[in-house]
């Protein structure tokens, strides 16, 4: 079943387009967290960044960078987030790989939680932790 983005892709649904080429889609985000919010989509279907091909996430990445900059020379915001949520547990609600640009104008005006555990972890732990990361490679 084709995915909300897909409909967009495919001219579906509207949706406010501000780049488009022949990998790659961005579109403000309906919800407009903050004004400007952006989403860059591959055109093709991936649920998440763990299928992402890494063709496709080397041209993503750039178009990224080059509507940050966008952003921040057209609408002036105070900073930027770069947001991407694989997997409902991460806060994905669309199980179609994007990637959030989200601008700001105030610290208050988007909220993220990181619980700092560094007082209760030793170097052994994390050292374990960063093997099995490389491990992995």
């Amino acid at each position: 079943m084709a995915t909300i983005f897909t409909k967009i892709v495919n001219r579906e649904i509207p949706a406010h387009i501000v780049y488009e080429d022949d990998l790659v889609i961005a579109f403000l985000d309906i919800s407009q967290a903050t004004p400007g919010h952006t989403l860059v989509v591959p055109k093709q279907e991936y649920k998440n960044i763990f299928e992402l091909d890494e063709k496709i996430s080397n041209h993503l990445f750039s178009v990224v960078v080059k509507l940050a900059k966008a952003i921040n020379l057209s609408l002036k915001p105070k900073g930027l987030n770069i947001l991407n949520n694989n997997e409902a547990v991460a806060g994905q609600t669309v199980f179609h790989y994007h990637i959030h640009l989200i601008p700001r104008y105030d610290a208050e005006d988007v909220t993220f939680k990181l619980v700092d555990h560094s007082k209760q972890l030793d170097h052994s732990v994390l050292s374990k932790r960063a093997d099995l990361i490389k491990s992995a490679l």
